[in-house]
């Protein structure tokens, strides 16, 4: 059975991002994809949502 786990942070930066995806590669998690939530008045994102999944039986 296929399952995710979705992280969020409003730490939208390349260490932030790179601790998340490092954390959970190492406990067997596959990176599906980060998705970004954008601030009106900026031209960075606000939050970003990192999605991983893993088969378990």
């Amino acid at each position: 059975m296929l399952i995710y786990k979705v992280v969020e942070t409003s730490q939208v930066d390349d260490l932030s991002l790179e601790n998340i995806l490092n954390t959970w590669t190492a406990q067997g998690w596959q990176l599906e994809g980060i998705h970004f939530a954008m601030r009106e008045a900026s031209r960075r994102p606000g939050m970003a949502f990192v999605t991983f999944t893993r088969e378990e039986e």
